[in-house]
């Protein structure tokens, strides 16, 4: 048997892209371990877009080292009692250009005259990627396109750019199209009517609160979007049509093993040791991965978990909301209503975690939005990590992450935003001792 972070049981199972385990005996071993009755208590975390399974497992090693620290010291308090496993879940996620900001490809701040070259790799490094079996051949495809797009730039000419949309929007499956971040019309719109929106100049947002005037062109578009696409233009236009593409991709994915691999796993280990209680943990589209896994789950007290905590999770700020159009609830609205989660929720956000909200500038552009500081927690489309559940009337926001001395007043079946805009200073920026902290927390209320 493994060990993490000082002595914590650890398990990892392996799902393929379709949701299937990619070795049984994982399982099986994960599960006559638990019947054996020496844990108590188990965390199953999934970790978000990585190519190399050595970056998830450096990613829970680091985080679980922090949850062991606060377990020592016993914060909170009887804490210390409990014995807990880890369950490592680990899905083919893709590590993109810039990881630190933009999950769903890079927009670059280089020079004009270096777009093509980094749109072309962009594109050869997604070979593999994507669910379409004729994917890497219409990336081909793509890639032929650039140099003509540039050229037809300079004239006016849209219709190689329609092309490139096109070829692009059919990689991915196309099973988790929402209203709530827009992905329907993504796919609907005609090509070049999608072309003309995304080459619109992207307004700024205005600046956060203490970051000075500058911020607001460093998060142009509401985050991180790069110098060539503040301005507009047909080349950056493709770039952010690829950009929302691969997000769809990994959004797909998240919910494929959420739904068809992890949520049955979960309701093996509830079946096979009913007194144990689950807490599940997501990163990234991680957070939607586990997301995904309880809202399949029915409800029942044989099949619930005992805690959700979402670490700069990158789904809609709408997931969870009620009417948030004023006629439709959002995709994992259930998970509250029917409290599919039977301890608390906890959600980290910050203003500083500029990946998340990558996807969404671009979901109110489709809607007709250019308006300053879309992508924000006002806008009707926004980043869960970035702002929070929003239009969710459970929701508690009176809580910011705090200190690992703070006391939290977390109860069961309550869902709780927690601002970390001074402690989460980047997307991947959770191995923190507050953050354990508050996930031990909402783990003492179970």
């Amino acid at each position: 048997m493994e060990t993490i972070a000082h002595f914590f049981p650890y398990f990892e199972v392996e799902f393929t892209k379709e949701g299937n385990a990619d070795d049984r005996t994982q399982q099986d071993q994960l599960l006559d371990f638990l019947a054996q009755g020496n844990v108590t208590d188990i965390f199953v975390i999934s970790h978000g877009w990585n190519n190399d399974m050595s970056e998830a497992r450096d990613l829970y090693k680091q985080l679980f080292e922090r949850v062991r620290d606060e377990i020592d010291s016993d914060r909170p308090s009887g804490i210390g009692s409990r014995k807990f496993a880890v369950l490592g879940i680990l899905w083919p996620a893709k590590k993109f250009a810039d990881e630190d900001d933009i999950p769903s490809g890079a927009a670059s701040l280089a020079a004009p005259e270096a777009d093509e070259a980094q749109l072309i790799a962009q594109l050869e490094g997604l070979k593999g990627f994507f669910d379409n079996p004729d994917a890497d051949a219409l990336l081909e495809k793509a890639k032929k396109l650039v140099p003509q797009i540039k050229i037809a730039e300079a004239i006016g000419d849209k219709s190689d750019a329609g092309e490139f949309a096109e070829l692009i929007r059919s990689l991915p499956g196309t099973e988790e199209k929402n209203a709530e971040d827009n992905s329907d019309q993504f796919f609907k719109v005609p090509a070049d009517e999608l072309i003309d929106t995304m080459s619109r100049p992207d307004l700024a947002a205005p600046p956060e609160p203490g970051m000075g005037g500058a911020a607001a062109f460093e998060v142009a578009g509401g985050e991180a979007l790069g110098l060539k696409d503040f301005f507009g233009g047909i080349l950056p236009a493709v770039r952010k049509v690829l950009n929302f593409t691969t997000y769809y991709q990994m959004k797909e994915r998240a919910g494929v093993v959420g739904r068809v691999g992890v949520s049955p796993l979960l309701q093996q280990i509830r079946g096979r040791v009913p007194n144990l209680k689950v807490h599940l943990i997501g990163h990234s589209f991680g957070g939607r991965l586990v997301t995904s896994a309880a809202s399949a789950l029915d409800g029942s007290p044989k099949t619930k978990p005992h805690s959700m905590t979402l670490l700069q999770a990158a789904f809609s700020h709408n997931g969870f909301a009620q009417k948030f159009d004023g006629k439709r609830d959002g995709f994992f609205r259930e998970v509250v209503t029917r409290n599919k989660i039977s301890g608390p929720i906890i959600i980290t956000h910050s203003v500083m975690d500029r990946a998340v909200g990558t996807a969404y500038p671009l979901a109110s552009k489709l809607s007709g939005d250019d308006a300053a500081g879309f992508g924000g927690a006002d806008d009707q489309f926004g980043g869960i990590g970035r702002n929070g559940a929003q239009r969710t009337p459970e929701a508690d926001n009176n809580s910011p992450l705090g200190p690992v001395s703070s006391n939290y007043a977390f109860q069961s079946g309550g869902l709780y935003n927690l601002n970390a805009d001074s402690i989460i200073m980047g997307h991947s920026d959770i191995k923190r001792s507050e953050v354990a902290h508050a996930l031990l927390c909402a783990v003492a209320t179970t």
